[in-house]
């Protein structure tokens, strides 16, 4: 890496991941720009992830972190960064060798008011498959990857605006997070990347798709694919995003979108076909309902002190631009409940 101040501060969030750090760190070796510092965070990892990255790269910066979150993992990172941008990936990737020298051609190049920049994600083992091109919107506050699981045939190579990106790899400006935050530790896990990029769009910033910048991910190691914490954190922590940042007329319809996703998902269950049904194979329907039931309780305890942060959000745009995003990045409550992740 250059001796000179960074551009780009890589954010590598660990917690036992020796298994996968190895391809992530040699992709970052391989790297065609090396403007740019590692910060790993580490979670009180007890395999020999320290002793790894210490050894095949002695110049990351290895932070160590208490609680293993991955919101408030990554807002330890982001407070001892140095760069202007801050890239946060997820340890089980690998990147194109190129990755961050396209994603600081494209930083230098877009408008001021870009504060966001969304990368290709594809899948690690199949490399023909689009794990998701920036993420999508539901009404009732869940979001999925764009293109996910569809062949990479090119239908998602041009340059564009879309609504935030992933956590699993995202970058962010750095003025953008001073004014508007960092990721919500309360989340713990998922949605805080839906949170954060929203809250920027609120506040004004808008999100560039790179695709020439191109990353593969092995998809949901850390929680599994289908397990019940990570049920729990996307259902009640969707319920969170929209009380903390939707005009009312969109939490006041939430719960008609939420049912409508459930009768998919019903539907699925009975005809063998989506997350619900890949859920009751590894557990059972009977599980599925009492996470349910256990995240709308947690969702509803919460809303007062969500509410509370509602009134400090900076916020730029107006409803009728909001309600935009929700047309315009919109995913329908079919492709959520009956296509498998």
């Amino acid at each position: 890496m250059s001796d000179e101040q960074p551009m780009v501060s890589v954010i590598v969030l660990n917690y036992n991941g020796a298994k996968y750090l190895s391809t992530l760190l040699s992709s970052l070796h391989r790297q065609s720009s090396n403007s740019f510092e590692l910060i790993v965070v580490d979670n009180g990892s007890t395999d020999n992830s320290i002793v790894l990255i210490q050894k095949s790269y002695p110049e990351a910066k290895i932070l160590h972190n208490r609680i293993n979150t991955y919101a408030a993992g990554n807002n330890v990172g982001i407070r001892n960064a140095s760069g202007k941008y801050i890239l946060v990936l997820n340890n089980d990737t690998e990147l194109d060798e190129n990755f961050i020298h396209e994603l600081t051609q494209a930083a230098k190049s877009t408008p001021n008011d870009v504060g966001m920049w969304a990368v290709k994600i594809l899948n690690f083992f199949e490399r023909g498959t689009i794990d998701n091109t920036g993420l999508l919107l539901y009404p009732d506050g869940l979001s999925r990857g764009r293109g996910r699981l569809e062949r990479d045939a090119g239908q998602y190579d041009a340059v564009e605006e879309v609504c935030f990106p992933s956590g699993c790899a995202g970058m962010y400006k750095k003025q953008m997070l001073d004014e508007i935050g960092l990721f919500d530790e309360d989340f713990k896990f998922f949605v805080e990347d839906s949170d954060l990029g929203f809250r920027g769009r609120l506040a004004g910033w808008k999100c560039i798709y790179v695709p020439s910048a191109r990353v593969y991910h092995m998809f949901s190691k850390s929680f599994g694919t289908y397990s019940p914490e990570k049920a729990f954190y996307v259902e009640r922590n969707r319920l969170w995003f929209v009380f903390k940042l939707c005009p009312w007329k969109v939490i006041l319809i939430s719960p008609f979108y939420s049912f409508k996703r459930y009768l998919f998902q019903l539907y699925g269950l009975i005809i063998g076909r989506g997350a619900a049904k890949k859920f009751s194979q590894q557990y059972s329907s009977y599980m599925l309902g009492l996470i349910l039931l256990k995240a709308w309780l947690s969702g509803i305890s919460g809303i007062p002190a969500v509410l509370r942060k509602r009134g400090k959000i900076t916020k730029r745009v107006s409803n009728r631009e909001i309600s935009s995003w929700f047309r315009k990045y919109r995913i329908s409550a079919r492709e959520i409940a009956l296509k498998e992740y």
